[in-house]
């Protein structure tokens, strides 16, 4: 089982790549069994981009703006695709080697790279508008608002950009115990606010004009007498309705609904998680720790259904398309759910290597990126 730890010296505030600790598998993959298929998973196109995301699994996600898809690999190279065809309109090659996910927005290109910059390319051909310098590596895709670039880099500080020159306007920096998960949370930002969560299991609310607290709640809270058992990352992005209510996981934690204004809890329940949720009408769907796909009650947090029929198998963050869950496994399976009722209806193989980042979908359409660079495009056909 892949495992999300990775040693971080707190001190030194500094990721000791190379340096993960693997504790004991405590769930099995499970074997896959037989299923009553009821959606087929039909293959539109299928590249290659570079040498794909890299032994140390770099969540190096695709984004889509329009009928481009844009996908990179771990190495620098970045490709932007026709995705009906997946023909290649551009590709370049960076300086450096890619680390972040992709972000595509107002006709820029935001990605980030190993040695702490952040870097906007024009998604017509590719060239660098602009660089800029962050405080460490990043791994989160960058998040842009109206004016601001954010991004959080592993050694919890959260920076803003100016999104049309990278010039800095603030920097907060946030606590870092001294073992984390890999990675950091991923800030959810719209216009006067950034929602960041933070490895101490807080989630604090950032005033964009200034950077400052406007409020810090805690989510989860650490237990038990190893380092590892109090973990309480927040390691999954917020998800933030219309109506103004925020949804959060945490590793070792809970799984909660606040209101974005306040902070206020308006609903917990333990639920051990480091993925980002995603909310379709009133279900609320998570994969916790052991990769069970789990359905609840967005309103008031209880469950409706719980699949385990994929324990073990190292899922993906769930993505939505036409009433279904896609999810990826570590073996390279593309799963689909039924997401009212929570069952298996279909499946496919996208390559032996994996699939470690969270699929792309796109009305019926499915793009799933694959470890060692395969990119497929896919139709759910009932």
């Amino acid at each position: 089982m892949r495992s999300p730890l990775l040693i971080a010296a707190g001190a030194a505030l500094a990721v000791l790549a190379g340096c993960a600790s693997t504790p004991e598998p405590e769930y099995a993959p499970r074997e896959l069994t037989d299923i009553a298929t009821t959606t087929e998973l039909d293959t539109l196109w299928s590249e290659r981009v570079g040498k794909g995301l890299g032994d140390a699994g770099y969540p190096v996600a695709p984004a889509q703006d329009g009928d481009t898809l844009f996908a990179a690999d771990a190495r620098g190279l970045v490709e932007a695709l026709d995705a009906d065809t997946g023909e290649t309109r551009w590709e370049v090659e960076l300086d450096t080697p890619v680390s972040s996910g992709l972000t595509a927005v107002a006709e820029r290109l935001f990605l980030a790279t190993r040695n702490g910059e952040v870097l906007a390319l024009d998604q017509a051909d590719g060239s660098i508008q602009w660089r800029a310098r962050v405080t460490s590596e990043v791994l989160a895709a960058p998040q842009a608002s109206r004016d601001l670039l954010v991004v959080q880099a592993v050694d919890g500080r959260v920076t803003a950009l100016e999104r049309d020159s990278g010039a800095e306007r603030w920097v907060y920096s946030g606590p870092r115990p001294s073992l984390s998960l890999r990675g950091t949370g991923t800030p959810t930002v719209i216009d006067p606010v950034t929602f960041a969560g933070f490895a101490n299991g807080r989630l604090v609310t950032l005033d964009n004009r200034s950077g400052e607290p406007l409020w810090d709640r805690r989510i989860a809270v650490p237990r038990g007498q190893s380092e590892i058992d109090r973990l309480v990352d927040l390691a999954g992005q917020p998800v933030l309705t219309q109506d103004g209510r925020l949804f959060v996981t945490s590793y070792n934690g809970r799984l909660a609904a606040l209101d974005a204004r306040s902070g206020e809890m308006l609903w917990a329940r333990e639920l051990s998680s480091y993925l980002t949720p995603i909310l379709v009408g009133n279900f609320l769907f998570v994969i916790d720790e052991a990769s069970h796909v789990i359905a609840v009650d967005a309103g008031t947090g209880n469950e409706l259904w719980r699949n385990e029929a994929l324990e073990g198998r190292s899922l993906t963050a769930p993505a939505f398309a036409t009433d279904h869950l896609v999810v990826g496994d570590a073996e390279g399976y593309l799963h689909l759910l039924d997401a009212r009722e929570g069952e298996l209806v279909g499946r496919t193989r996208i390559d032996g290597s994996g699939l470690s980042v969270p699929p792309l979908t796109d009305r019926r359409r499915v793009y799933a990126l694959a470890d060692d660079g395969t990119l497929d495009a896919l139709e759910l056909r009932p």
